[in-house]
């Protein structure tokens, strides 16, 4: 275990001591489990101890052989946020599935769709993948997979962004991926492969030890189903004088409507350029916020503005529409507040 330790810190996994033979946390001190206080203000932690479980995880490599020199039985956790992971935690406890609309939240089940022998995690994340086209995450030889005692599998995969993915479990009514699929992110913590518990050990699939990057489509479920947090929109900034007076110099016509549509649209097409940054929240804030205020002038037509924007915005960063939809409701509803019309640029 302490190798095991050791090792996980190496790859940038901040790790934490497991009770011995467990899958839970080593117990806190005497004193945090007397009184009640956040991890934040804990002394223990500042003070290099183990409480509050994956709070106190860490990559310190003399931290890490101090606890497991001391205790080299403890199992080892992972602090899946900290560490850049989201872990397809995929169980395999045999029960009857639930009802249609639980199985694979918010994709609907038609009756005649003959579910006879779906009984685990690994049939309901098999039957997303299909759905999608694609190879369940179980069958992912790209990446680290972890067997468990219980012979579910734990599927590693590297975050794509900073954005802080979020845990679930596969049965709750709330956020959810699937059933019997729980998810690892922030909030949560895994147990690293290798640690063995009185139920067995943790063990690799074949050869790969490393985590591939999180699959597009599944990042996209994954946003789908309400694992990622709302996003912080941007307040409304005004329109810069140029633009301005480039989209109140277009005339009319369906000319002028193109004309006027591709001023405003193009800093958000520019993002395209670029995977990730690129100022494309405030771009398309931007956007929104000008596409408001000649639509509350009378200048555009709103639905096939708000449609090309939504396009557009779609085309540039696939897989964000929440995203994508929060930030042009709020851009747009503050642009229809201050209608942009063709009086010297005075609105």
């Amino acid at each position: 275990m302490p190798a095991v330790a050791r090792w996980c810190a190496r790859q940038g996994w901040p790790v934490h001591p497991l009770a011995a033979g467990r899958k839970t946390p080593a117990g806190n001190c005497g004193d945090c489990r007397a009184r009640t206080h956040s991890a934040g203000a804990c002394p223990c932690i500042r003070a290099g101890r183990w409480c509050h479980g994956f709070h106190a995880a860490t990559l310190d490599q003399e931290r890490i052989k101090r606890w497991w020199g001391s205790h080299p039985h403890f199992g080892v956790g992972v602090s899946c946020g900290p560490a850049g992971l989201v872990v397809i935690d995929i169980d395999a406890h045999t029960a009857p599935p639930p009802g249609r609309d639980r199985l694979l939240p918010g994709i609907p089940i038609a009756d005649h769709v003959d579910l006879t022998g779906l009984a685990t995690g690994f049939h309901a994340l098999a039957v997303l993948a299909a759905l999608r086209g694609r190879r369940s995450p179980a069958d992912d030889e790209t990446t680290l997979r972890v067997r468990t005692p219980s012979g579910g599998m734990h599927v590693w995969y590297r975050a794509p962004d900073a954005r802080r993915w979020q845990s679930s479990v596969g049965s709750s009514p709330g956020r959810a991926l699937a059933w019997q699929v729980d998810i690892r992110a922030h909030g949560s913590y895994i147990i690293a492969p290798g640690t063995t518990t009185r139920h067995g050990a943790y063990r690799p699939v074949g050869d790969v030890r490393e985590p591939a990057a999180l699959p597009l489509w599944l990042a996209q479920e994954l946003e789908r189903t309400g694992h990622l947090p709302e996003p912080t929109v941007p307040a409304p900034r005004p329109v810069p004088p140029r633009a301005r007076q480039a989209v109140l110099a277009a005339g009319g016509g369906r000319e002028g409507l193109r004309h006027v549509l591709g001023t405003v649209l193009a800093p958000v097409e520019a993002c395209g350029s670029a995977s990730e940054g690129a100022g494309f929240s405030d771009a398309l804030n931007r956007a929104a916020f000008t596409l408001g205020g000649l639509v509350a002038a009378g200048r555009l037509p709103r639905d096939e503005s708000e449609q090309a924007l939504r396009e557009t915005a779609a085309r540039v960063r696939p897989g964000q529409e929440r995203r994508i939809e929060q930030i042009i409701r709020s851009g747009l509803a503050a642009g229809l507040r201050k209608p942009l019309h063709n009086t010297g640029g005075h609105r």
